[in-house]
């Protein structure tokens, strides 16, 4: 039932932050076809909200509404034919700790994965992401609207699932 609530909760959220356009269809179209985009994380959702709440209620102006805004932040996931790389925040639970504190959050490039593009029926499209050379990451969910809003889910070893809300854009041509 929990589970249910927090889709449900997402897709209003989803279908309410639609009404205004992120990019036109054709962009989006070309962005996910060239499989060539940047994902850029706007809020995060941890799937412990008890937990992530109790944390966010403790602290000073807290609100433990579930939803972490990433303002400001430039998390992001960079999607290329020949690489992903991710750095995104992590708020959950973990099963195991790491060591080193820089690997808080998740953090990685990857030369070799899986890529997996299916056209939703109502518009849209999911994108499978299975990188195969991180150590933490099983496989990542992005689901893109025809407007560029985006919703990635993260599944992992070690943690507890993490849902990201963002926007997908062409990625920035290196300076060099």
């Amino acid at each position: 039932m929990k589970t249910f609530k927090k889709l449900f909760t997402l897709l209003i959220l989803f279908s309410a932050v639609q009404a205004m356009a992120q990019t036109d269809k054709e962009t989006t179209t070309k962005l996910v076809a060239d499989q060539h985009l940047v994902f850029n994380a706007t809020s995060a959702m941890p799937m412990a909200n008890a937990d992530v709440s109790a944390v966010l209620n403790k602290m000073q102006n807290g609100s433990g509404g579930g939803m972490i805004q990433l303002s400001g932040s430039q998390y992001q996931l960079k999607i290329n034919k020949d690489s992903v790389e991710a750095y995104l925040p992590y708020y959950g639970r973990a099963y195991t700790a790491s060591m080193n504190p820089d690997d808080a959050g998740i953090k990685f490039k990857s030369k070799k994965f899986s890529y997996k593009t299916t056209k939703k029926k109502k518009g849209g499209w999911v994108i499978n992401i299975s990188p195969k050379d991180a150590k933490d990451v099983q496989n990542m969910t992005l689901s893109v609207s025809e407007n560029g809003y985006a919703v990635l889910n993260v599944n992992s070893n070690n943690r507890q699932a993490i849902s990201f809300n963002g926007v997908i854009a062409a990625p920035k041509e290196d300076k060099k």
